[in-house]
């Protein structure tokens, strides 16, 4: 007989059993793909320069809390937010457009 842990499932398992389930669930997945992935790329480059969440605050002239809901990737973005935000990480915001076959997009692409 096989033990259950003691703390129970993984999020990434239960998440998968929700959305086995509901459609819902599946559809607010898909919403907050967008917003996961740009949390992804903010947490990997504060990271990459060893700075906190604070830090990042600081330097963007935020709050922390308003830095802690974008890197939990279920919240919307100004784009104003998201130049700020790049200034802050040394990096270039690029934004576009995408056309055409996803096999062979075409994308029209603008660095602010």
């Amino acid at each position: 007989m096989a033990t259950k842990s003691p703390v129970g499932t993984t999020t990434t398992q239960a998440s998968s059993r929700r959305a086995t389930r509901s459609a819902a669930y599946r559809a607010e997945q898909e919403r907050l793909a967008q917003f996961e992935q740009l949390a992804r790329l903010v947490i990997k480059h504060r990271a990459a320069l060893g700075i906190s969440q604070e830090e990042l605050a600081r330097r963007v002239g935020t709050s922390y809390s308003a830095i802690s809901r974008i890197e939990s990737g279920r919240h919307k973005t100004s784009v104003e937010t998201l130049q700020r935000l790049a200034h802050a990480l040394g990096v270039r915001l690029v934004v576009g457009f995408e056309s055409g076959s996803v096999d062979r997009p075409v994308r029209e692409l603008v660095s602010a």
